[in-house]
Parts: structure tokens; sequence; C-alpha cells
């Protein structure tokens, strides 16, 4: 390890040189208090950032006790965070292109594990993205040392120094984690596949903004008749609605707030930030959100328990097709989160296409059954939980036929909710499933040579936003997975595949189930930053579920797969 002083010799060195001399100061250097490691200097100023550890000993700093990989990850995001807030404070110097920016990746509303703070028995690191500084293409040498072996060390010093306040706040930060994980595993001997705590603030101050809405906001009350109390990591008590296993209506007027009540158990999958207002929502970790995606691959999927005796004789046994209707897709995406191991299905009318969900008796009378192809998911959704185990929540505001196979009905209504399940049974006949029965899921087999991260012999992946990831020649749609909640989730995926593909983990003789199975163990027991391709800082990755890896390799445009004969 070098010393700081052979550093900052070297940046004035290179002062007004021209900008890929920066490489000369990649390497580790000794801050006393703490290290510093420039891991990679980026080509020119207008390229990605170069990336940057701060290094201290963990025995030299006080910070809260870590008893489990919750709280280890809670006080990561606390540590980002607080450098980040940092950041903002700062005031950026002048330059081309990223000159003089530094960020880290601290996530938004949700805690989830990502690689810009890591914490290990002996070190505490923090994974900065730094612009270093340049005039045109010439290295502003001694701005570049003011930053380096100043102001960067005196902005990682405050966020990993805790004073009375920002340890209270750290404690409360991993005591909300502990207690969401805590109401999360009561949920399956409870019954329950999701439960909403009295005092929550489901609505988000904008459609485009994960922040709780602030002002006139109604809190969530739970009827008495679905009322239970759950307890805390602390072994107090939160009171609040349970949702049962089974099948769950959500119903209500135009903005109401059944949706946003669908879209805050779909997000209950991940922990929340203090004071998010849906910190204690929660919902069992294998819930998935379904919806008609037209346009999408759909491949070597069985279809047939909701398609069947297409014209001309074509079957849905081994349906693959680049260019899926709403409700193909709709039937595929299903299968998939079985096939994937979901027991808890998300829906919301308005993003369902509606030959899927329902034909009603006038339809009927018109157009036969045995002329329909579609076995609509209203004659298949009793069976799924009966039979399968698969509960289903949906939102509906226009088909009341959905009582009759409904265990629960709740009616929104001015952001509240009531329980009306014997009063909406009583409206309706009870519904029979299809005659026929449902099969299982069809376990697929991936071929690893159709999972090819290459472009020009070289390995290429690109993530934009949430919205899809560039793998080799191949660009998967994402846009309408809804759970991918951070663009680090992106990027996670996206190195997951690369590296799930290497490890031969996608081997060509694991099913779908266990090459998911088999990354889970991984990233259980190492952190995320295995998958990076970086050496040293592995780059701005969290890490996403299962189901979203998923979704991303059956949207892959060129895949390969053979349905499991065993």
């Amino acid at each position: 390890m070098k010393s700081v002083d052979q550093l900052r010799q070297t940046l004035h060195r290179i002062d007004k040189r021209g900008f890929k001399a920066y490489r000369d100061i990649s390497g580790s250097f000794d801050l006393g208090d703490m290290e510093l490691a420039i891991d990679h200097v980026q080509a020119d100023p207008f390229a990605s950032p170069s990336r940057v550890r701060v290094i201290f000993q963990r025995d030299s700093l006080k910070l809260p006790e870590i008893e489990s990989s919750i709280d280890r990850i809670s006080l990561e995001d606390v540590l980002a965070r607080r450098m980040s807030q940092g950041l903002r404070s700062r005031k950026r110097g002048g330059g081309s292109g990223k000159a003089g920016a530094i960020t880290i990746d601290s996530g938004g509303q949700k805690v989830i594990e990502r690689t810009a703070c890591r914490i290990t028995e002996s070190s505490v690191e923090l994974r900065i993205s730094v612009g270093l500084p340049a005039q045109g293409r010439s290295i502003l040498g001694k701005q570049a040392d003011t930053l380096l072996t100043e102001e960067l060390p005196n902005l990682s010093r405050a966020a990993v120094t805790l004073d009375t306040r920002a340890w209270s706040a750290a404690e409360e930060f991993i005591q909300t984690a502990r207690d969401a994980q805590k109401l999360r595993r009561q949920l399956d001997h409870r019954g329950l596949v999701g439960f909403v705590a009295n005092g929550a603030i489901l609505p988000r101050s904008s459609g485009v903004s994960d922040r709780p809405l602030t002002g006139e906001v109604v809190p969530f009350e739970a009827p008495d008749s679905l009322a239970l109390d759950l307890e805390l990591a602390d072994g107090s008590i939160v009171r609040g609605m349970g949702i049962p296993r089974g099948v769950t209506v959500i119903v209500g007027g135009g903005f109401h707030g059944k949706s946003t009540l669908l879209e805050a158990i779909s997000h209950g999958v991940y922990n929340h930030v203090p004071g998010d207002g849906r910190e204690r929502v929660v919902t069992s970790s294998d819930a998935v959100k379904i919806r008609a995606e037209d346009g999408r691959q759909v491949t070597g999927n069985d279809l047939s328990g909701f398609i069947n005796h297409l014209p001309l004789r074509r079957s849905t046994e081994d349906f693959s097709t680049e260019n899926a209707s709403g409700s193909t897709s709709q039937a595929a995406n299903i299968l998939e989160a079985m096939e994937m191991g979901s027991n808890l299905l998300l829906m919301d009318e308005d993003t369902c296409a509606t030959n899927f969900m329902i034909r009603d008796d006038v339809m009927r009378s018109l157009v036969p059954d045995s002329s329909e192809p579609i076995t609509p998911f209203i004659d298949r959704v009793r069976e799924l939980y009966d039979v399968h185990g698969i509960s289903t929540v949906l939102v509906m505001g226009g088909s009341g036929d959905y009582f009759g196979v409904a265990d629960t009905v709740i009616w929104m209504n001015e952001y509240l909710p009531q329980d009306v399940t014997d009063r909406a049974r009583s409206l309706v006949p009870v519904r029979e499933s299809a005659a026929d029965a449902f099969p299982d899921a069809v376990e697929r087999i991936p071929d690893p040579g159709s999972i090819d991260p290459t472009r020009r012999n070289r390995t290429r992946t690109r993530a934009r936003g949430t919205e899809e990831i560039g793998f080799g020649e191949d660009l998967i749609d994402l846009r309408q997975v809804e759970q991918i909640v951070d663009s680090s989730q992106t990027r996670g995926i996206a190195e997951i595949l690369v590296h799930a593909r290497a490890r031969k983990i996608i081997d060509g003789q694991r099913t779908m189930r266990e090459i998911l199975d088999e990354i889970d163990v991984l990233l259980d027991r190492d952190p995320i930053d295995i998958v990076s391709p970086f050496a040293g800082h592995p780059g701005d990755f969290a890490r996403p579920r299962r189901f979203e890896i998923g979704a991303a390799i059956n949207r892959l445009r060129g895949l390969r797969v053979r349905q499991n004969s065993n």
C-alpha cells in the first residue's frame, strides 16, 4: 500500500497532462484512519466514473451490534444513505463531463441488499463512483488532490461516525427491518399471505415517486372481521388486517384505493425504510404480480390449462411465440410464476386481458365454449388454490362474477377496507371450476447456448433503469415486470445471468426452478458482490428476487428450452 503523499505527488506530477495519465493513480493508499482504493480509472471525462473504495477497520468504528444478515443489510443501507446525504450537500466543482461528481448507490424507499457498502468482520467499505476532475481532456491534478485526499475522506468519516442522534436513527432503521421480517415469518402459520398494519400510509406522492403521500391522507384501518394481532421483533404487538390464503377479491369505486392496496401488497415482499408508511405492510416472499403483456416472448410453455384447441389444431402444450397476445402472455406469466415456485398471484383487472379473466353468460350463449379456446381465469382460480395451493389476490371493479369463487371480498370505500364477503356471496351463486383438471406447471430446461451474453466475442451487458437489459446481441424487455423496484436490481440480474452461465449453473440439465434454487443458495451464502465482473469495487448492484431473475430469462428473445420429461 502506498502513502497518501505518493498519491499527492502523482496528482501534481500529472497536472495538465492528458486524461489517460490518471491511470498512474490506480492502487491503494494509506490515509491513516482509512484506506483509499482506486480500483478503476475512467477512460475519459465523459466515460463511466472511476470506482473508488474507502475502507475502515471495523474495530475503529462504533456501530450498532449486528445479529443477523437482516441487521447487516440494514446497517450497510444506513451508512450508504448517510454518505449519499453528505454528497448531496457538497458543492460540485466545475470541469468537463463527469468532473467532480461523487455518487454512491444508496437506494430509495426499499431496503435491499446492495454493493454500495459492505460490512465484514474486519472492515467497513464504502463503494463510491468518482468523476475525476478535468478541463477538456486535461487533468486537473490539484483539484483531484483536494477531492481524493481531503473532501472524499472527510465525507466518508462523517458517514460512518454516528453521534447520539445518528446512532438512534440507525437502531430504528435496523429495528424496522427486524419487525418486517418478524411479521413476514408469521404469515404462513397464521394462514395468511399478507398483512397491512393499522396506521399504514399506502398512497404514494405521485405516479412517478415511491415516497409516501403527505398532507390529507387516510391511515389504513382494518375491519374488525379481518383484524388480528401479530408480534414485532421486540415482542410488542401490532394490529392490522390479515389477508387469508385462498382467493381474495378487492373491489370498490374508481379512485377509492383498491389498486393502491394491491400495489402496497405487491411491494410488501421488500422491507421499507422507517417513515415510509408501508414499513409494516408485508407479503409472502413468493408473491408475483401477474399482468397481460402484449408482444412478449413466450418459449416452450404448456398453456393447455388456459388455452386449448386452437384453430387448425395447433397445440398449446409446447407453445412459443415472439409476439404473445394479452391472453397468451398472461397465461404464460402465471405458469412461469408457478414453475419458479410462487404460491401467491396478484392481479389488477386494469392490467389484465379481459377475455382471459372472464366470459359472461351472454357471451357464452352466443359463442359456445366448444368454439372458445380460452378457459378464463375465473374457471381456474378456485382450483389453483384447492388443488395446487396457490392463492390469488385480485382487484376487480367491473365483474361481480368473481364473488362466486372468492373466499374473502374486501370493499375499499374512501380508502378504508370493509369486509363484505357475506354480502358478496349472497349476490351470486357459487361458481364451479372448469370440468377438466388444471395440469401441473411444466418444468423447462433452458439451453445455456441460448443465454449468451457475448457480442463480437466479448461479454457485453447493459441495463437501462428498471426497463431493459442489453444482453449480448439480445434485448430483454422488463417494462412490465412490476416487482423490479431499483435499477441496481436490473444491473444485478444481468450479471447474475452471466455468472450462472459461467459457473455452469445454467448447464442444460437443470430445470428453471433448480437454476433459481442454486442462485438463491449462492447469494444467501455470499454477498451479491460475487457476481461482479470488476475487481475490488464491485459496481452498483442490488439483489433481485428469483422471480425477477426468471422473468428476465423467460423474456430472452433467443431463449431455447426443452420440457423436462422426468
